[in-house]
């Protein structure tokens, strides 16, 4: 009996916020006819729609998109789900016979879905309490926390993201043990999902001028009446209201800035926060090849094909 072909390797296209990633992965995608698979944690949610810049409509007539506008603000959604959902989608797109163009920054859902979710402890709600009661009389006092305990987990997390900070801090206080060095198996050669991944590189200058635009133009096409509308109907989770932007627009509503110059400002530093985040985790990864953003729909093809092939890991 023939043994069966293995899967062709998926292709990903990643890098940080404002690379321009999403503009190169979406004409690859349509002169190809691939589907886009989001990987971007703030796209799964209804109504957020300026500060998560996500393709318009006529983007999406032009390129079929998958894991956008999953769930309402008020929900709770974490990366499990998107694991769930991005199967979900992925043997949808390849049981009519299509292919499928992972794109998006966020790198915890690439590394859970292709290299396979930490199996932590489970939930203990009574100390989940206790840690938001905490934060709540103290906002910061979490992730103050965790930099002491576990810096390289923090680094990654950002401050107001507190169902991240939650779950890190309850994992070490259950185990005894550091989320971060639970998560060996990021590390490890061998990944759960063959894949070639191609990041896009910006140098920090154009980055810097691109958040200063980008923050411009999200104020200008209201992101700030965007975040309003939200919170008089139905309001945010812990997860989407720690999002960049929105967690800013949320703190000015609240009058704890002094004008909306501040606003701004805010929203592009802790966006530069971000990114250097993003750049650390996909630095890690040696098997990623960096592109420029201006190189092209060909040079895209060259770059995923010629990549360094993930090699499967043996444990499924």
């Amino acid at each position: 009996m023939s043994a069966t072909p293995a899967c062709p390797p998926l292709w990903v296209v990643t890098g940080p916020t404002a690379s321009g990633k999403t503009a190169l992965a979406l004409e690859f995608a349509a002169r190809r006819g691939l589907e886009i698979l989001s990987m971007d944690s703030m796209a799964v949610y209804r109504r957020m729609d300026v500060g998560t810049a996500k393709p318009d409509a006529a983007d999406r007539a032009r390129v079929r998109h998958h894991l956008i506008d999953l769930v309402e603000p008020s929900d709770t959604f974490d990366t499990a789900r998107w694991c769930e959902a991005a199967d979900a989608a992925l043997q949808d797109v390849q049981r009519r016979g299509g292919s499928a163009l992972f794109v998006g920054g966020t790198p915890l859902y690439l590394m859970a879905f292709f290299k396979g979710m930490l199996q932590g402890p489970a939930a203990d709600p009574a100390l989940r309490a206790a840690l938001e009661a905490r934060e709540d009389r103290e906002p910061g006092c979490l992730f103050a926390e965790l930099q002491r305990a576990d810096p390289e987990a923090a680094s990654r997390i950002h401050r107001r993201d507190r169902r991240r900070l939650v779950r890190a801090l309850e994992v070490l206080a259950l185990t005894g043990r550091t989320i971060s060095s639970q998560q060996h198996h990021f590390a490890q050669a061998g990944w759960r999902r063959a894949c070639r991944i191609v990041a896009v590189l910006r140098d920090r200058e154009e980055l810097q001028g691109r958040v200063k635009a980008r923050t411009g133009w999200m104020l200008d096409h209201g992101l700030l009446e965007e975040t309003e509308a939200i919170e008089r109907s139905g309001g945010f989770s812990a997860t989407s209201g720690s999002a960049i932007g929105y967690a800013e627009c949320r703190d000015f509503l609240r009058g704890r800035y002094k004008d909306r110059t501040e606003l701004r400002n805010r929203i592009r530093r802790n966006t530069h926060q971000l990114i250097r985040r993003q750049t650390t985790w996909l630095r890690r990864l040696p098997e990623i090849v960096w592109l420029p953003p201006d190189a092209g729909d060909g040079a895209l093809l060259a770059a995923l094909a010629a990549s360094v092939e993930t090699p499967r890991s043996p444990h499924r």
